[in-house]
């Protein structure tokens, strides 16, 4: 009796809150234990989340031949040799472009999808809803469905409810332990570092980092779960800038639904007009942020369209058509509102939908690509298209070969003996392919010049076989040569070359070659 007062307090305070314009700062939160429900979506669902964990935990196992000279690892980050490798591309730090034109894609496929879809991103593949779904698959198996885990939440502590929980919450933090050791996985080679972090010759940061994830994916995805969706991300306070009355969303048909009744036959007794909503909650119960679509658009809502399937569940049994929850636009929904109100009284009247067949003659029901040909759509794709043909052209056209040439600052030059004039460089020749080659470096330019490479055992001339080993630097200190006669006070134009005879590639320098003014 005291808890009835104590709640009949603070909902009046509320209410009065809410009268005011005020709500309260806090409030306490609200468990959810969605309900298991089938359909299509939910199917859809499952594959999604089947190929995320897959592609997550088994990708860096995957191998691929670069050759000897090359890790096998398909995706690998080597930070230690500074390369991203991802099967037969392999990017170089100053090449760190392509990755960061990947990210912008994706930040504008997300404004694509969610500006067409709504919330799919977050529906379907966001990392939160995806190890959410697959906790709540372990959550099911050990303590069953809604009703039972509400059952076992409410009642007393007993042995078996100890034994479930512990249960639970072990599985929860191996799958957390996994989590974070297949993330290791992807800066080394995975079965060597498999072994070392069995054995504890890993190093410190490697644990450190599954520590790490394994916290914040128990914490995140275990613990807070919803909470996550509705107060930490941004998107949920970001998307309606992507939608307009275009975008399809998930959206209850209150102009078939209502008025809602659980007594449809004694409703048409009575003269009364009813919906097809039966108030039967199914859509609260398998929403996993716990919110009733029944009450409009709602920043909660991730899209997941598990209401839908509920509640088409629900119409077959009742022998109603289904779509009563559906993917639908802001205009067709707009639409079907105004058809379905009738004129004189202002009241909703489904009936006023149905066509000849008895069927609802609503727009609702079917994917229209005229979605797609809206401006901003259209700027969308655009845009998405040229960064992903940009960045393919330049993957397709990129050398890998690269010269780079640094010039003495002390002294600039030096003056031989015979009058002739020196000058010194650093010519660093890069060998971006994992394979040894014999790179020529040669001079273009700069009559009568010839040049000596330390370290290579050849006399002066104006081309020298270079070896390189693979997916490596080599830094030379070349020295170039004028003779008296061919020298031209003050600065002097003229180019390395370097190229790969075999696979004729190419890469110029274009340098200054420095003498007294006068």
């Amino acid at each position: 009796m005291q808890q009835e007062i104590e709640h009949a307090g603070v909902a009046a305070v509320n209410s009065g809150a809410r009268a005011s314009g005020e709500l309260p700062l806090y409030a306490a939160r609200k468990k959810v234990f969605p309900k298991r429900t089938e359909g299509n979506f939910r199917r859809f669902k499952w594959i999604v989340m089947a190929i995320t964990l897959g592609i997550y935990y088994l990708t860096p196992w995957l191998r691929w031949d670069r050759g000897e000279h090359a890790p096998d690892q398909a995706i690998l980050i080597d930070i230690a040799n500074r390369r991203f490798y991802v099967f037969f591309i392999e990017i170089w730090p100053q090449e760190f472009f392509f990755v960061a034109g990947l990210l912008v894609m994706a930040g504008v496929g997300l404004f694509l999808i969610t500006s067409v879809v709504g919330r799919a991103w977050c529906g379907y593949t966001c990392p939160q809803t995806v190890w959410t779904d697959l906790f709540l698959v372990v959550e099911r198996f050990i303590e069953g469905d809604r009703n039972a885990r509400i059952r076992l939440d409410k009642g007393p502590w007993t042995f078996d409810k100890l034994r479930k929980r512990v249960s639970k919450h072990i599985l929860f933090i191996l799958i957390s332990v996994a989590t974070g050791g297949a993330w290791i996985f992807y800066f080394a080679d995975a079965p060597t570092l498999a072994y070392e972090f069995a054995t504890l010759q890993a190093p410190f940061v490697a644990y450190g980092t599954v520590a790490v994830l394994t916290g914040t994916t128990y914490f995140l995805g275990a613990i807070l779960r919803e909470q996550v969706c509705i107060y930490m991300c941004p998107w949920p306070r970001i998307q309606a800038a992507m939608l307009d009355e275009s975008s399809l969303v998930v959206t209850y048909n209150d102009w078939r639904g209502e008025p809602r009744t659980r007594g449809t036959k004694k409703a048409a007794a009575d003269g009364r007009i009813a919906g097809d909503c039966v108030d039967c909650n199914a859509c609260v119960a398998v929403c996993p942020t716990g919110i009733d679509i029944r009450d409009g658009q709602q920043m909660e809502c991730i899209t997941c369209a598990l209401c839908i399937d509920a509640c088409d569940n629900i119409m077959d049994k009742l022998g109603r058509e289904r779509g009563l929850i559906s993917y639908a636009t802001l205009s067709d929904y707009s639409h079907n509102m105004r058809e379905a109100t009738d004129p004189d009284t202002g009241a909703i009247d489904p009936g006023r939908m149905r066509g000849a067949d008895g069927k609802f003659d609503d727009h609702v029901r079917h994917f229209d690509w005229k979605i797609m040909a809206r401006p901003r759509t259209l700027i969308y794709t655009f845009m998405w298209s040229m960064i992903g043909v940009g960045l393919l052209v330049a993957l397709l056209a990129r050398d890998r070969l690269e010269v780079n040439v640094q010039h003495d600052r002390n002294p600039v030059f030096v003056q031989l003996s015979d009058g002739g004039i020196r000058n010194g460089y650093t010519v660093k020749v890069l060998n971006m392919i994992p394979e040894p080659r014999v790179i020529f470096l040669s001079l273009e330019g700069l009559p009568g010049a010839t040049m000596v490479v330390d370290g290579i055992d050849q006399p002066a001339g104006r081309s020298f076989a270079i070896p390189v080993e693979p997916d490596k630097l080599r830094a030379l200190r070349v020295f170039v040569s004028q003779p008296p006669g061919y020298v031209e006070p003050g600065s002097a134009d003229f180019s390395f070359v370097v190229e790969d005879k075999q696979s004729f590639e190419l890469d110029v320098y274009d340098a200054n070659f420095n003498a007294p003014e006068n």
